[in-house]
């Protein structure tokens, strides 16, 4: 199922990078890998709820790798295919033998940082903005909006402090 999520997810992402490419060019900021800790948690978010001013999130956590290591890590487990196509697609891999949802609770100061969503309902809405801060409020309103883009389709780096996420790193996928 997370395999023909993640599909679809890629291909509404280059179907609209015809779109968005224009805007990503010729800016100042670029894509950069969100650096790991022992603090981050990278998860699929399934879903998102406020109960009585608490802010929780469900996700499946998943291990990400880019670069090199998504070649080593995509040569150990796909073989054929990392012959056939030379190294990981689209420079990333995603590891996700276990599926076991976890609950985590965000923090209410916690920042949001997105790099593509539904800005104003519309597909030209849909931009590229590099690390865009976005409040809880309208973070928990983008993740419910799955008219032209379902976003629990990208994984999120969750920084987790005192046991509460305390940031929110959405991960762009090409």
């Amino acid at each position: 199922m997370k395999k023909i999520t993640l599909l679809a997810t890629l291909m509404i992402v280059a179907l609209l990078g015809f779109i968005t490419s224009a805007s990503a060019i010729g800016t100042e900021k670029e894509y950069t890998p969100v650096p790991t800790s022992e603090d981050t948690v990278t998860a699929f978010i399934s879903s998102i709820h406020n109960d009585n001013g608490h802010l929780t999130i469900k996700a499946d956590p998943i291990e990400w790798y880019e670069g090199a290591a998504a070649d080593q890590k995509f040569k150990e487990r796909e073989k054929e295919a990392f012959e056939e196509l030379g190294g990981a697609p689209d420079n990333y891999y995603i590891v996700n033998d276990d599926q076991t949802l976890h609950t985590y609770e965000v923090a209410p100061d916690a920042q949001v940082l997105m790099q593509i969503y539904d800005h104003d309902g519309t597909y030209e809405g849909i931009q590229i903005n590099w690390n865009e801060p976005v409040s809880l409020d309208k973070y928990v309103a983008i993740m419910n909006n799955n008219k032209l883009m379902d976003m629990k389709n990208f994984p999120y780096h969750l920084i987790i402090q005192d046991g509460k996420v305390v940031k929110i790193i959405q991960q762009y996928i090409p």
